[in-house]
């Protein structure tokens, strides 16, 4: 069963529900796990799910934190986005169908993948079981 705009909206911040309920974008360069490097996992925002490690985290220069592969096969989703009058790829968690970003076909080996994702739309959670709220 899907949650209600109700519901999210009284659980995540007004920036939260504009990027993952409404397809929002942050700011680039504003996110504050755009630096983040210690190993752990990122998390999605909404549902708690892993989508990407510390592991496949690299600074690709754009902005918002980038990672070269999902952690799960099938935790990302992948739907066409033609608003803005562009051709992308967006991703999303397909769990709870949250907006995380989009995927570009330039990033590093191996998978030659770079998705690009909001930091409000992740949490961090790092080995020592801290949390960093993107």
């Amino acid at each position: 069963m899907m949650a209600t705009d109700d519901h999210w909206k009284s659980q995540l911040s007004d920036e939260e529900y504009r990027v993952c309920r409404q397809a929002g974008t942050e700011r680039p360069f504003t996110g504050v796990l755009l630096d983040e490097s210690r190993p752990g996992s990122y998390v999605c925002k909404c549902c708690g799910a892993e989508l990407f490690t510390g592991q496949t985290k690299f600074d690709s220069g754009c902005g918002w934190p980038s990672f070269y592969a999902q952690s799960e096969q099938g935790n990302v989703g992948y739907r066409d986005d033609n608003s803005h009058g562009m051709r992308r790829t967006e991703i999303y968690c397909t769990q709870c169908q949250a907006h995380l970003g989009h995927v570009f076909p330039d990033g590093p080996n191996p998978t030659g993948q770079r998705y690009c994702v909001n930091s409000v739309s992740l949490t961090f959670c790092s080995e020592d079981n801290q949390q960093i709220k993107g």
